[in-house]
C-alpha cells in the first residue's frame, strides 16, 4: 500500500489547492463502491483522473461512459477558445472603417472580410484569427496593418429532451448543466436530475458524453435531458 501511494503523493503535490478525493463519475448505471469507503487516502490530494479513477471499482458491465469533474477539467485545461458556426466578432481595422465592424462566423466556419473575401475561422483563435487578417491584408491592400479580433458574443447553447422550455439559448461564462436546465425552465416532471447527454463539436469532431449536473457547459454544446423510467 506505501508503495502505491508514493507516486501519488508525488503528484499531488503539483496540483493547485486542495482537492476532493473523491471525483463524480457519469455512468450508464449505477456506480458500484468497493467495500470501504471509495476514497484514496494520500499524503496530498489526488489531482490526477487515473489516480480518482481507481478509487473505485469498474463493474462488470464495463467502463464508464466518461469520468468528468468539473474542477478537474479546468485544471487539466480545456484549451484555448477556439472558433466556431454562430461566434460574433467584433473586428477592428485601425484606419479602416470600413472593415471595422462586427462579423457572424457562418455554417461553414468562415466570415467575409471586405477585400480579402472569405476567411477560415472555425477551429482557430482570436490571436491566431488576428494574425490570418492583418497578413492577408498586408500582402496588398493595407500597409502595417493594425488587426485586433475579440469575442462580441460566444455561440449559443442547445438544450433538448424532459425540460419544460427546450431550444437554443445565449452562452454565458461559467455555465453548468444545473444553469442551463433553469435557463431552459426547469426540469420536465419525468427528468433525470442526475445525469444528462452532452454532445460537443470541435474541430471536425464530436465528442459525446454523460455527466453530473456540475458539469461546465461550453459555447455550442448541446445538452439533452434524459427521461427516468422510475
Amino acid at each position: 500500500m506505501s508503495a502505491l501511494l508514493l507516486p501519488l503523493a508525488a503528484g499531488g503535490c503539483a496540483g493547485p489547492g486542495a482537492w476532493e478525493t473523491v471525483t463524480k463519475l457519469a455512468w450508464e448505471a449505477e456506480v458500484t463502491p468497493i467495500e470501504e469507503p471509495p476514497m484514496v487516502v494520500a499524503a496530498a490530494p489526488i489531482t490526477t483522473q487515473a489516480a480518482r479513477k481507481a478509487a473505485y471499482k469498474v463493474p462488470p458491465w464495463g467502463a464508464p461512459v466518461v469520468v468528468v469533474d468539473a474542477a478537474l477539467e479546468v485544471e487539466e485545461g480545456a484549451g484555448p477558445y477556439t472558433l466556431d458556426a454562430g461566434d460574433r466578432l467584433r473586428i477592428f481595422v485601425y484606419g479602416q472603417p470600413n472593415l471595422s465592424r462586427i462579423y457572424i462566423v457562418d455554417q461553414q466556419g468562415r466570415i467575409a472580410v471586405p477585400l480579402i473575401g472569405e476567411v477560415e475561422a472555425r477551429g482557430t483563435t482570436t490571436r491566431q484569427l488576428t494574425h490570418i487578417i492583418a497578413r492577408r491584408l498586408g500582402t496588398q491592400f493595407v500597409k502595417d496593418p493594425q488587426v485586433t479580433v475579440d469575442i462580441a458574443q460566444n455561440r449559443p447553447f442547445f438544450i433538448l429532451g424532459e425540460v419544460r422550455n427546450a431550444g437554443q439559448y445565449p452562452y454565458v461564462s461559467g455555465l453548468t448543466v444545473q444553469s442551463a436546465v433553469a435557463i431552459a425552465g426547469g426540469y420536465a416532471d419525468r427528468a433525470n436530475e442526475r445525469l444528462v447527454r452532452i454532445t460537443r463539436r470541435h474541430k471536425g469532431l464530436v465528442e459525446k458524453m454523460d455527466v453530473p449536473p456540475d458539469y461546465l457547459v461550453r459555447p455550442g454544446d448541446e445538452i439533452y435531458v434524459y427521461e427516468r423510467w422510475f
